[in-house]
């Protein structure tokens, strides 16, 4: 496919909006990348945070369109952000974490340039991640529709008491259930929310979508897994001040028999990672593993 800078001709750069210190690995990385031959356009709402003089800027959807590679340099949410909307058009993402415990935007900051080098020349592991299609259907007629990377959540408001909600898996009964809420997640968003509600965590190469109740009322409403092209479907029973939240980003306010239905999206997010990546070792890493409760004390 031709040399390193053909390979990925235009490189996308995505920063974290608004965040103090990320002008200069920005900055850092456009000067790095031109320097290897490659041509960099900068995301337009990044640039309106953090310009950076003499770069192109271009909003995410054309980005999609011209870029070969995109590199998110913040948090997960950042990662969250862009993927959903890059996602549609093939582009692969590299994430150079400047966030906390990057699950997605896994090169530390330090590392960027010796890690990107090896990458940039076609020396990498790629891995596809999951997406999820929610289509919320409203009581009253019409609806929203949006994408998730981690999950899909239905659950109550700050001033609402639990709420009631009805699941059907491929338009089976599954269960009624009084909770705090309910998780879609995929396997990238084990490790998520899904994870503070004791759900598993589940390798990202696993076809499977989770469903993981917050704080249910009857203990035996426990964490179940299915197939990936199972569609779950959610009816809100009861409950005042619910809401649909996707990725923690996307937020609707959902009224009784409103209707949210969860499938596995058409298009799948690609995610560049070095060659040694290990996918356990990263969640030993992040997670403290192995770590004994005397070193874990502040």
């Amino acid at each position: 496919m031709g040399g390193p800078a053909q390979r990925f001709a235009t490189v996308a750069l995505i920063g974290r909006y608004a965040s103090a210190g990320i002008a200069e690995p920005l900055q850092r990385l456009a000067s790095f990348l031109v320097g290897r031959g490659h041509a960099v356009v900068l995301d337009a709402e990044t640039a309106q945070c953090t310009p950076l003089p003499g770069y192109r800027t271009a909003p995410a959807e054309e980005l999609g369109r011209k870029a070969q590679l995109a590199i998110v340099v913040g948090g997960d949410g950042t990662m969250l952000s862009i993927a959903r909307r890059l996602a549609p058009f093939d582009v692969p993402l590299i994430g150079i974490n400047q966030g906390r415990l990057g699950f997605l935007t896994d090169i530390a900051l330090a590392d960027m340039e010796s890690a990107l080098s090896p990458m940039l020349d076609g020396r990498y592991v790629e891995e596809t991640r999951t997406l999820l299609d929610a289509t919320l259907m409203r009581a009253a007629g019409g609806g929203e529709r949006t994408l998730a990377l981690n999950d899909v959540v239905v659950g109550r408001g700050a001033m609402g008491g639990m709420i009631d909600c009805a699941v059907t898996i491929d338009g089976n009964f599954v269960y009624a259930m009084r909770a705090d809420g309910l998780i879609v997640a995929t396997p990238t968003g084990s490790t998520a929310y899904a994870l503070s509600a004791q759900g598993p965590i589940v390798d990202p190469v696993v076809a499977a979508l989770l469903l993981v109740p917050v704080a249910p009322h009857a203990l035996t409403n426990r964490p179940i897994a299915v197939r990936d092209s199972a569609v779950i479907e959610i009816t809100l029973l009861r409950g005042k001040d619910a809401s649909l939240h996707c990725d923690g980003q996307a937020h609707f306010a959902l009224v009784e028999r409103d209707r949210i239905v969860v499938r596995r999206a058409a298009d799948r997010l690609r995610l560049l990672h070095p060659q040694d990546h290990d996918h356990f070792a990263m969640l030993r890493q992040k997670l403290h593993w192995s770590e004994t409760p005397e070193r874990l004390r502040p």
